[in-house]
């Protein structure tokens, strides 16, 4: 045996063909056709990236009398002072920390409760209260949000919660029915018998939830704290009728002060855009590892 595979391993080394065949495709280079109609439709979709990014980046460093044409023109002189009237006109240190104060209060308690809700329900789905639950939640996905809005900042104004607390409470709730609807599709693909053997080895509901599922939802979580992130970074609406103090206005309210009746000042507009846009995005370089981490254990679970 060991002659033959001497005898194979020279063939081999030698490009000759053994009679099988099968050293020969085991050591086949492995050359994959590009698929070409692919990587265009990849660099149309980024490309619908990049322009309305250069066009802001542009436009940011213009002055108003630069802005005619098609707006892909670069600026003749840049113009930075641009970013100094914007940080003034919004308030911008104070405006960054109301948001950032929203942003993370609404993504702990987001995570942590609304994970808690899903196990429940996912653990319990054969009794019929959970299950009537679960299609409540889901039903709730159809409601838009002006219909409800009117009672909401009514409510949300007797109870004293027109304040940064009530946004955060109001972006959880929410946000709650659309995070079910991914946590229990992906607490349910967990297997049982992990509970089962924590259970038999003493351990509470409890701790089988912080110490074992909770750790395994880590691609549920990121998804789920991506998009609570960017949803409480950049909404409009929740804070324009909830908020009542001046002072407590988040970024995209306090943006609001360019627009006039009768024209808008785009190039300073534009400048405050980039700087609301900055930290997300440092967020998202050291971030980035941890959101990769989770995935990639997800796909290997």
């Amino acid at each position: 045996m060991t002659t033959t595979s001497s005898s194979a391993a020279r063939r081999v080394l030698a490009n000759e063909p053994l009679h099988d065949g099968v050293a020969t495709r085991a050591f086949r280079p492995d050359r994959r056709r590009v698929n070409w109609w692919l990587t265009a439709l990849v660099a149309v979709c980024a490309l619908t990236v990049l322009v309305p990014l250069y066009l802001t980046v542009v436009t940011a460093l213009k002055t108003p009398d630069q802005l005619g044409g098609t707006g892909f023109g670069l600026p003749t002189s840049a113009r930075w002072e641009n970013f100094a009237e914007a940080w003034t006109l919004t308030s911008f240190p104070r405006a960054l920390l109301n948001t950032g104060l929203i942003t993370v209060g609404t993504v702990l308690l987001t995570l942590v409760t609304n994970s808690m809700v899903a196990y429940a329900i996912a653990r319990n789905m054969h009794r019929r209260f959970f299950k009537g639950l679960y299609f409540y939640f889901i039903a709730a996905l159809f409601v838009p949000f002006p219909i409800i809005m009117l009672p909401v900042v009514k409510q949300t104004a007797i109870l004293g919660l027109d304040n940064q607390l009530g946004l955060i409470l109001l972006y959880t709730v929410y946000g709650l029915s659309f995070n079910i609807f991914v946590y229990v599709a992906y607490i349910r693909s967990i297997p049982l018998e992990l509970e089962e053997a924590a259970l038999t080895d003493g351990a509470t509901t409890w701790t089988v939830f912080w110490r074992i599922i909770f750790p395994l939802l880590g691609p549920m979580n990121a998804t789920v704290g991506i998009l609570t992130c960017l949803w409480a970074w950049n909404d409009f609406m929740l804070p324009l009728v909830i908020l009542s103090d001046p002072s407590a206005q988040t970024l995209p309210l306090a943006q609001f002060v360019f627009q006039g009746q009768f024209n808008t000042n785009y190039p300073v507009a534009f400048a405050s855009y980039l700087m609301a846009m900055a930290p997300l995005l440092i967020v998202y370089l050291f971030a980035q590892r941890w959101v990769i981490s989770g995935v990639m254990r997800g796909s290997s679970k």
